[in-house]
């Protein structure tokens, strides 16, 4: 077996361009019950941006906004809308990292810079992706502070208890026509990616609409990016309308894992997160088709989650509602007992949820 050229140890954190940062941060902190970490701005001798950083166990969200109006990150939000920018991973040497992306065909976003402060060093360097979604390497373990050089503790008196969300699962990008094949070969042929499973429009479709998706898996698993793109269908399906109102390719959902999935969601529900829900037409059914498990079918079917079954095991998901006035960013709330699969057997009835929520926007 040939040694893994991009050795990943973690996703190190996913940064949101965002129209005010401050109280993006703050809807995080309330509503999905992540943590204070970190702040950069004028206070920390960054004079172009803010940034706020979140924690919640495994999970860390940097949020970002421009200061002046003219900026990459003012231009950002204004096409797409608050959305996600940076997808970043902790490597053992950020150089190396890009040296070998950039050699299979990576274009170059970053090239390796190096940051210290009082607290070490600091290594990046990064490669684009789909749309204007770009990777960054990070290679921080000659580092003791608290996030990168130029941030400082970010103290708060407002610091609501977690939601048991513990580490991001998957992370889901849309891309446009005919482009899906394109981002899996980048995935497979730049990152050294493989593909775990795919998923065409006999497995994701409705009486209206359609989908592809594949899902490409780094070598120890712990990275996994499902790239969609449209089918064909009789109306605009959930694809198309994220294309048009993200203008372009991008993320359209974080996963995000938790070990009970009920309290969680109860958490979340109790915190205003509102929640895509399927008819209760679906928990008549829904033990048959995947037997056994541990919680209570009413427990289910009271918070809308769903339940799906593969030779592994068993996993809870659901999905909320797009988080920002544009339709494109979504969460899922996963649970894993021992499934290691992306809930197939829901896809028809979650995805005839979102086409109600697109009908109601006038956007089917």
């Amino acid at each position: 077996m040939s040694a893994d050229f991009l050795p990943i140890k973690a996703i190190d954190y996913i940064e949101f361009y965002v129209g005010n940062a401050k109280q993006a941060a703050h809807y995080y902190k309330t509503a999905f019950g992540f943590q204070s970490e970190a702040y950069a701005g004028p206070e920390t001798g960054v004079r172009d941006r803010a940034s706020y950083v979140l924690v919640q166990d495994k999970i860390r969200l940097v949020f970002t906004t421009a200061l002046r109006p003219v900026s990459e990150i003012a231009a950002h939000v204004h096409m797409h809308g608050d959305g996600v920018k940076v997808v970043a991973f902790t490597v053992p040497d950020a150089t190396a990292a890009f040296e070998e992306t950039v050699r299979r065909g990576a274009e170059p976003y970053l090239h390796p810079q190096r940051q210290r402060d009082d607290e070490g060093e600091v290594v990046t360097s990064g490669i684009h992706t789909y749309g204007d979604t770009v990777h960054l390497f990070v290679e921080r373990d000659q580092y003791e502070g608290i996030f990168l050089p130029g941030y400082r503790r970010w103290e708060s008196t407002y610091n609501p208890p977690s939601t048991g969300l513990r580490y991001v699962d998957h992370m889901v990008g849309n891309v446009d026509w005919f482009q899906m094949n394109t981002w899996c070969r980048f995935y497979a042929d730049v990152m050294g990616f493989s593909q775990l499973v795919s998923f065409d429009d006999k497995d994701i479709s409705t009486e209206y609409t359609a989908l592809m998706s594949k899902v490409m898996s780094n070598g120890t698993g712990r990275v996994k990016f499902p790239i969609n793109e449209p089918a064909e269908g009789k109306k605009k399906s959930q694809i198309e309308e994220y294309l048009d109102f993200y203008q372009g390719a991008g993320v359209q959902h974080i996963a995000v894992g938790t070990g009970n999935i009920i309290e969680t969601v109860q958490q979340l529900q109790a915190r205003g997160v509102e929640f895509l829900h399927v008819p209760t037409t679906y928990y008549e059914t829904v033990l048959d088709r995947v037997g056994d498990i541990d919680e209570e079918i009413r427990d289910l079917q009271e918070l809308g989650i769903l339940v799906d079954r593969d030779d592994e095991g068993y996993l809870l998901q659901i999905f909320t509602k797009p988080v920002e006035d544009r339709p494109t960013l979504f969460f899922e709330i996963i649970q894993r007992k021992g499934a290691r699969s992306f809930g197939k057997g829901n896809f028809k009835a979650l995805f005839e949820a979102i086409e109600r929520e697109q009908a109601l926007r006038g956007n089917l």
